[in-house]
């Protein structure tokens, strides 16, 4: 055997053993992606004027009890628009007092005095980071949320500025994974001054037909038997943010339920609040709407339950959503594409069958026209396909739809490589030199164009991959790792090949 032919063929050995090794069985190893497997791709939109809104109305709570605190009189504190709230009332020998709430407690607000009232405006800087977090937050809970509910190979990320995509292979219920998602999942618990009344008219009646400063109208949710409209308190007790433990449970009548734990603090706040106002009831309200009014039969510390008629999958949804954290902003779809599962088996064989004939006609080709050179070529080229799948599965990457058509790209580039030469080969020996000598410098001289092609491309599809949404990504990265084995297989691979069938009395060269 010649000089390090050995080790050439030994790596070869070893790397094609590891390739099948790490790839089998193949249909465990190799996830399959969207369009191939089934499911729902989702484009939403964060509402992120939303999360400025709350933060907005929870400065002017916070100022109101500033100003409660501080014997500060004003008239009223008004919310203009998202971000923007005006003070009204303040007499001007109080401006300095104002002011100096303002600059202690909002440094991220701007301020205008005008008279006898006050426009307070969220610093762009801090408008633009609001809006930022809103997005970043809604990503992450979204996948909390996927995560819990068992998704394999889920893809959630921004798309612009204020856009997400959702990709989620083999959901067999789109229906009830988009209701989780887009469930702001903001819980509050609220003492209930009047209700529940037919409709608002009857519910203000006795408060002069207005809505007192400090209290707010909330709907009942029709699905929880809690029909018609509640008055209750704007400053919630506690809210989600204070679970601890959320579970699911049974309640008195033996139906599902969602049992809770509070934090340290939480406990504390609802100790004293149900302990002050015993016999009267308490909303437990879910993204705006009352999902149950149960009167306090006695003071509740860090536990209790939450009741609304739920079926056990809905009570399960609940404690899902709970645990994941709620949205920091309304979500809005704005594309809803649903792939069934006999589709994307249709796309599996369709692309299969896509590929084997184009492995097959270049095989063809190869063999008719180089003879048995172009043998070498199928055997690497083979070798490149057992590597890529091979390496897909070590990733643990997801093949996709375009992904396969960046496989079907990858051969015919592999087989490129092999043509340019096999033609500096030809050259070579129309020049007289021998057999060896042309092999040696067919693989010599073609190996930079080889290489610049290839590299070029790579750098192409890394772009792709970076940027690209989930089916782009496939395409990336089954390029990527084909060309990467070109290298490998068409160059080192076919090169000792030749050199292990041919030696310095071959006289002929097929191809």
């Amino acid at each position: 055997m010649k000089k390090g032919l050995r080790w050439k063929i030994l790596l070869t050995v070893v790397i094609l053993i590891g390739a099948i090794v790490i790839s089998y069985p193949i249909k465990e190893k190799i996830k399959l992606g969207l369009d191939l497997k089934g499911g729902i791709h989702l484009v939403m939109q964060v509402m992120t004027d939303d999360a400025v809104t709350m933060e907005t109305d929870q400065e002017i709570l916070r100022l109101q009890e500033l100003f409660k605190k501080n014997s500060i009189t004003y008239t009223t504190i008004t919310k203009e628009a998202p971000g923007k709230f005006t003070i009204q009332g303040t007499t001007p020998d109080q401006e300095v007092k104002v002011k100096d709430q303002l600059d202690q407690y909002l440094r991220d607000w701007d301020y205008l005095f005008a008279g006898t009232s006050a426009t307070v405006t969220l610093k762009p800087l801090a408008l633009n980071a609001m809006k930022e977090q809103a997005v970043d937050q809604s990503v992450e809970t979204i996948r909390n949320r996927v995560d819990q509910f068992g998704v394999a190979e889920p893809i959630i990320q921004r798309y612009g500025r204020e856009r997400l995509i959702v990709e989620l292979p083999g959901v067999d219920n789109p229906e009830r994974i988009q209701d989780i998602i887009k469930t702001a999942a903001i819980l509050e618990w609220k003492l209930v001054k009047a209700g529940p009344a037919a409709d608002e008219a009857t519910l203000l009646k006795e408060f002069g037909d207005k809505v007192p400063e400090d209290m707010e109208v909330v709907k009942g949710d029709p699905k929880r038997r809690a029909e018609g409209f509640y008055l209750v308190n704007k400053v919630a007790a506690v809210t989600g943010k204070d679970l601890s433990l959320v579970r699911r449970s049974q309640d008195e009548y033996g139906g599902p339920a969602v049992s809770f734990q509070l934090k340290p603090d939480g406990a504390t706040r609802f100790e004293q609040v149900t302990g002050a106002n015993i016999g009267k009831p308490l909303a437990i309200i879910l993204d705006k709407k009352v999902q149950s009014a149960p009167n306090i039969n006695a003071q509740i510390s860090d536990s209790g339950i939450i009741q609304g008629q739920f079926t056990i999958e809905e009570a399960d949804d609940l404690v899902l959503i709970l645990r994941s954290g709620a949205l920091p902003a309304g979500i809005k779809t704005l594309e809803n594409r649903t792939i069934g599962p006999s589709l994307g088996a249709d796309s599996v064989k369709a692309g299969l069958l896509a590929g084997l004939i184009a492995i097959l006609s270049v095989m063809t080709f190869m063999v008719v026209y180089y003879k048995l050179s172009g043998v070498n070529a199928i055997i690497a080229l083979i070798l490149n396909v057992v590597i890529l799948f091979g390496a897909l599965a070590y990733f643990q990457a997801t093949l996709t739809l375009p992904g396969i058509a960046g496989i079907i790209l990858g051969i015919g580039m592999a087989v490129d490589a092999n043509v340019l030469i096999f033609e500096r080969m030809r050259e070579e020996m129309a020049l007289g030199k021998s057999v060896m000598n042309s092999i040696s410098l067919g693989f010599s001289r073609a190996f930079s164009a080889i290489f610049d092609s290839n590299l070029t491309t790579i750098i192409s599809a890394v772009f792709l991959f970076q940027f690209g949404t989930g089916p782009i990504k496939g395409y990336a990265v089954t390029l990527i790792v084909s060309l990467v084995a070109n290298l490998f297989t068409a160059v080192f691979v076919s090169h000792w090949i030749f050199d292990a069938t041919h030696t310095k009395n071959t006289k002929k060269l097929s191809i």
